[in-house]
């Protein structure tokens, strides 16, 4: 609908150009009805992504809490600095690499 409704806007513009001799205040209409737009779908657009990324964490947490074998720090990981998620990412990497070596020495 929103496409729509974008493509109604520029058909719109475009078939009044003539009425406006193609002025440059016609083509100023267009520019700033454009860039009002965009100002205001970037507020929609980032909430939306908030909202997703809280929701998201929630099923996230709510997950590791139902697991008995999960390590119930990682509830609420979202909220630690950079450094911390950082070594956190380093263990994955090394259990990662002891994973592939087991698999690796088996074949063999």
């Amino acid at each position: 609908m929103a496409f729509g409704l974008a493509v109604l806007l520029i058909v719109v513009w475009i078939t009044s150009g003539p009425f406006f001799a193609f002025s440059d205040t016609w083509q100023l209409v267009i520019n700033t009805t454009t860039t009002i737009v965009t100002f205001l779908m970037v507020f929609a657009i980032q909430n939306t992504q908030n909202r997703d990324a809280k929701a998201m964490q929630l099923k996230l947490n709510e997950l590791i809490n139902s697991s008995l074998s999960a390590r119930t720090e990682f509830v609420d990981i979202e909220d630690l600095n950079d450094t911390e998620l950082d070594l956190l990412q380093g263990q994955f990497k090394d259990i990662h690499e002891k994973i592939r070596d087991q698999s690796t020495n088996k074949k063999g």
